[in-house]
């Protein structure tokens, strides 16, 4: 897996493409959860089954505050409101649901003009497959992103609050995976059956895992957006132009 950073518009980022290839292959954004950054070992594993598996290229953001990006003042406070909350036992959707929102609506343009830039690159080419994929936070910033990018025809989404994303979810038409921990203490089960509803795709699927919160079986449904993916970003590469 060959492995190359770039920066666009100050937003630094990741690119991972197999080591040899023959022609052009799909392109998946990552996007990372809350803490975490582009080089997290859930995005390099990740990156790892769909390239190495599949063929693809996948590409991964720092988010607004994360990773080599500096946190601003709003920033700190919203991640002291929250591990206040927590250190309380208090709800922490209350927190979480606005300041992912404000990252969300910074991070969407930094996405789409990464994928300007990338669809320049000859094994990506512009009018490639491109898909989606990220759970907390990248499902808080994914939402809006794909229902905003057209050149985005397959997604992967879970453990988010629904309350900011109702509407950009009614927008998207694309198939999506969306996977909740059916014993989630953080994010109601209602929540997510709510948000999996509202997505207006006419081909969708809901994993529901058994636990809580914590317990979200990872590489069982990274294997699975694997599939997803592939099934959908190849067929789309296979179809007559």
């Amino acid at each position: 897996m060959r492995e190359r950073d770039f920066t666009v518009d100050g937003v630094p980022g990741v690119l991972w493409s197999p080591v040899s290839g023959t022609g052009r292959a799909p392109l998946v954004l990552l996007g990372h959860g809350g803490g975490a950054h582009k080089k997290h070992p859930a995005m390099v594993g990740r990156a790892r089954q769909l390239v190495t598996g599949h063929g693809f290229h996948v590409a991964v953001l720092d988010a607004p505050g994360h990773g080599d990006r500096p946190r601003s003042a709003e920033d700190e406070r919203d991640i002291a409101a929250l591990r206040a909350a927590q250190a309380a036992g208090e709800p922490e959707g209350p927190v979480v649901v606005p300041y992912n929102a404000r990252l969300a609506e910074q991070a969407v343009p930094e996405w789409r003009a990464a994928l300007d830039a990338l669809q320049e690159l000859p094994e990506i080419g512009a009018g490639g497959p491109v898909g989606y994929a990220g759970v907390a936070m990248g499902s808080a910033i994914g939402v809006p992103l794909v229902a905003a990018e057209p050149r985005i025809t397959a997604a992967v989404f879970g453990l988010m609050w629904p309350d900011a994303l109702f509407e950009a979810a009614r927008r998207i038409t694309v198939p999506v995976e969306y996977a909740l921990q059916w014993d989630d203490a953080r994010i109601p089960r209602e929540g997510g059956l709510a948000l999996f509803e509202a997505f207006g795709s006419a081909e969708k699927s809901l994993h529901a895992n058994a636990g809580p919160h914590v317990d979200f079986p990872r590489f069982v449904e990274s294997e699975s957006a694997a599939r997803f993916l592939a099934r959908h970003l190849v067929r789309t590469a296979a179809a007559p132009a």
